[in-house]
């Protein structure tokens, strides 16, 4: 995914400044594709120079009104190419994976601390998103958009739980571990 196919799914759900972009990327996006303020206002730019969007004219002309923005044809084209477009799954890769990997080679210190702050951290996403899911999707809140980000949703509430039931066997599996490996 890409930060500009990132900002024009945003602005058609809804045309927005990019001081909202930056909230609702804090709040929803972010999950999975984040951005900083900076990055979203130097996107922004490109994508109205590129055509891809265009600043709405302010309802009332007013020193420092934030400039809010909508899609153009252009823009909603280029998402409806990338989006239909192949894409290869990314290798995963993680530094907690090769550190535990080092550590079977050169000791186990700091390491089970870390399994247990990244357990913590994956515990609160998980619980996280399981609010957001109670407070966003109730029963019969099923148009097609609905569905979609809901799945995006429970991919995240899977991809947790996974992480919380890995580390926990990891740190079952560390405890197992004779003093002297550890």
């Amino acid at each position: 995914m890409s930060l500009p196919h990132a900002i024009l799914t945003a602005l058609l759900e809804r045309p927005s400044s990019g001081l909202e972009l930056t909230r609702r990327f804090d709040k929803s996006i972010g999950y999975f594709w984040s951005a900083t303020h900076q990055q979203i206002y130097r996107e922004l730019g490109k994508l109205e120079a590129e055509g891809h969007i265009r600043a709405l004219a302010p309802e009332q002309p007013a020193r420092g009104q934030k400039k809010r923005y909508e899609v153009l044809t252009a823009g909603r084209d280029e998402l409806a190419r990338w989006t239909a477009a192949s894409q290869d799954p990314k290798q995963y890769r993680d530094s907690l994976f090769l550190r535990l990997r080092a550590a079977a080679v050169v000791g186990t210190e700091g390491i089970e601390a870390d399994l247990r702050r990244h357990l913590e951290v994956h515990g609160k996403l998980l619980a996280d998103y399981e609010e957001i899911e109670k407070r966003d999707f109730p029963p019969g809140k099923d148009s097609p958009q609905d569905r979609l980000q809901h799945l995006i949703l429970r991919a995240g509430i899977d991809l947790e739980t996974f992480w919380t039931r890995w580390l926990t066997h990891a740190l079952e599996e560390f405890a197992e571990l004779p003093d002297q490996s550890r």
